[in-house]
């Protein structure tokens, strides 16, 4: 019975990757907002924060953001079979599509219907991905001052192109101080 019901789970996880996998136009962040629609908000299986915290430590692991994503989540719910189930459920659909685009390549590419329809998809795809950033900013953030880290770093990267390492770091330092200040301070309202 219990291995029945651990079947499920995985099953279920590696059809909802399938699906993700299916609509992975632009990217990482699409799916990133489908998982928030579908965990975070539906089924309630983790938080924004949670989801945010997933997407921080994969886009700082190697590899892929969404690959790396797929495998923590799916730990977090079943496990390592679920971690490996979730990335080849992500992946299958994509790697099916791109089999077949690449074999029909020379047709595809000259065709005049495929381009108008690639130009609609990458028109389609702004808007989710600025959902996604929206809908993580919301949870993000414990302290109001982790707002002007946010745009610390944001600054630091677009005009000085910082590396991202140099930004995780100055993130965790400054969370920590953060949260110290804060927790000090609650400590000696309590008092």
């Amino acid at each position: 019975m219990i291995f029945l019901k651990r079947f499920r789970e995985i099953l279920t996880l590696f059809l909802e990757f399938m699906k993700f996998g299916c609509f992975t136009f632009g990217g990482g962040w699409s799916i990133v907002s489908q998982m928030q629609k579908l965990y975070v908000e539906r089924k309630k299986t983790i938080t924004a924060e949670e989801l945010l915290d997933l997407t921080s430590v994969s886009r700082s692991l190697p590899g892929t953001m969404i690959g790396n994503v797929a495998m923590l989540y799916g730990y977090r719910m079943a496990g390592y079979p679920g971690g490996v189930v979730c990335a080849i459920g992500l992946t299958l659909p994509p790697l099916a599509i791109l089999a077949v685009i690449t074999h029909f390549y020379t047709l595809f590419r000259a065709n005049v219907w495929v381009a108008a329809a690639m130009t609609g998809v990458r028109a389609a795809v702004v808007p989710i991905i600025l959902s996604a950033v929206l809908g993580l900013i919301k949870g993000a953030f414990q302290y109001p001052p982790c707002y002007a880290v946010a745009a610390l770093t944001l600054g630091l990267y677009l005009i000085w192109n910082v590396n991202c390492v140099w930004l995780v770091l100055i993130g965790a330092l400054c969370g920590i101080v953060i949260c110290e200040v804060y927790e000090r301070r609650n400590g000696n309202a309590a008092a």
